[in-house]
């Protein structure tokens, strides 16, 4: 695999570090700003929801720009972002810079994905994809810690100061890997553009992403309520499964890719999913006959946590293959799609939490077999689009 491939899985650790880290920074940041903990909360808040609205209207705006200038210049303004949060004394100026550099991660992420499938060989695209996916598991199972860890050590001041320097690391890989004569796909017109972003195949598979996404935050945000109220775990055991599902979220998004490449993105998709229906009966199942195995709750949920990653790279695939040469802007929806699953997720859980956790499987179970029944009508959609270009 090229060089580049791995500078783009550290961007994406980068970025997606910079984005989760400051749930584990809250209460020196909020005790240091004179604000609450919920307060400082909305820096998370406003982080995703920029992303999920700048995302696609970047991916246009910029859809002719090089690949290789625009990640420069989106990580210097990642940079000096995260500079002056480092210094500043002003909570309202903080959430201000938290926006740019959600803006610098709105215009790269996606394109990050989309340069690694568009580069890749034909039979290895889900690999690819993959690969640049791992930064994403990896800012959750490494990137966050090691983020609060600094915080804790030398202030949280200290945190922004590392995303602002491991920035800068990534833009010297960036420089140093990327092809110098690289530029962006040739891109059609904006009429034409909608057209093919408007295609059924491709609106069910966005829609279908953004549902798998809400089941699968809904059951991770209150994993912990679910295991305290299911089993007899500690706070160890309850971080145990965090750390496992991390793990196995690693694993599961590489084997996703192979399986990608070897089975096809439909194929994939109704494995995973399905592996995760499964799942959250289990767990509703295990809460119905409380107190649980706690090692057996911890297989479970070390599963599903794997299944939700392995569909990662089967669904960018997919919407690479569908969109073609709007590639690119296919996968800024579906990062929009993904941050707004994340926020109704955490949401309709919340609601559904006062019933109890065990609802909470269902619900999610829910989700994910209506994200299945979405894809597969836009498999057969698919199919007979094409039959009917081919016939004409």
């Amino acid at each position: 695999m090229p060089a580049w491939l791995f500078t783009l899985l550290a961007a994406a650790f980068v970025l997606y570090t910079d984005d989760y880290v400051i749930a584990g920074i809250l209460p020196e940041l909020a005790a240091d700003l004179h604000v609450t903990e919920g307060q400082a909360g909305q820096l998370v808040t406003v982080f995703s929801l920029t992303v999920a609205v700048a995302a696609p209207v970047a991916a246009v705006v910029l859809a002719k720009a090089p690949r290789r200038r625009l990640f420069a210049t989106a990580l210097l303004v990642f940079i000096a972002a995260n500079l002056a949060a480092a210094v500043i004394g002003s909570f309202a100026i903080l959430a201000l810079l938290r926006v740019a550099a959600a803006l610098a991660a709105a215009a790269m992420t996606p394109a990050l994905f989309a340069f690694a499938a568009r580069h890749a060989p034909d039979q290895n695209v889900g690999r690819y994809i993959a690969v640049v996916s791992l930064g994403v598991t990896g800012s959750i199972a490494a990137g966050v810690p090691l983020g609060t860890w600094i915080g804790g050590l030398f202030g949280w001041r200290a945190t922004f100061a590392t995303m602002a320097v491991a920035g800068a690391l990534v833009l010297i890989l960036m420089l140093g890997t990327l092809p110098r004569t690289e530029g962006a796909a040739d891109t059609p017109r904006l009429a034409e553009q909608f057209l093919i972003l408007r295609r059924t195949p491709v609106t069910l598979g966005l829609l279908a992403n953004c549902l798998l996404m809400t089941g699968s935050m809904m059951m991770l945000t209150y994993l912990g309520p679910y295991l305290a109220a299911t089993t007899t775990a500690g706070i160890e055991d309850r971080a145990l499964a965090f750390s496992l599902s991390g793990v196995a979220g690693v694993v599961g998004i590489w084997l996703g890719g192979i399986a990608t490449d070897r089975l096809g993105a439909d194929r994939t998709l109704l494995i995973g999913i399905g592996a995760i229906i499964a799942a959250m009966v289990a767990l509703w199942a295990l809460w119905m006959s409380r107190p649980a195995s706690h090692g057996l709750v911890l297989v479970v949920a070390t599963v599903w946590g794997g299944m939700a990653f392995w569909n990662s790279p089967a669904i960018q695939a997919r919407l690479h293959h569908l969109a073609g040469s709007v590639s690119g802007q296919a996968l800024a929806l579906n990062t929009s799609g993904t941050y707004l699953g994340v926020s109704i997720g955490a949401a309709v859980g919340g609601a559904v939490l006062s019933a109890g956790p065990g609802p909470l499987a269902l619900a999610a179970a829910g989700f994910a077999a209506s994200a299945l029944l979405l894809l597969i009508l836009a498999s057969k959609s698919n199919h007979a689009f094409t039959t009917a270009a081919e016939g004409g």
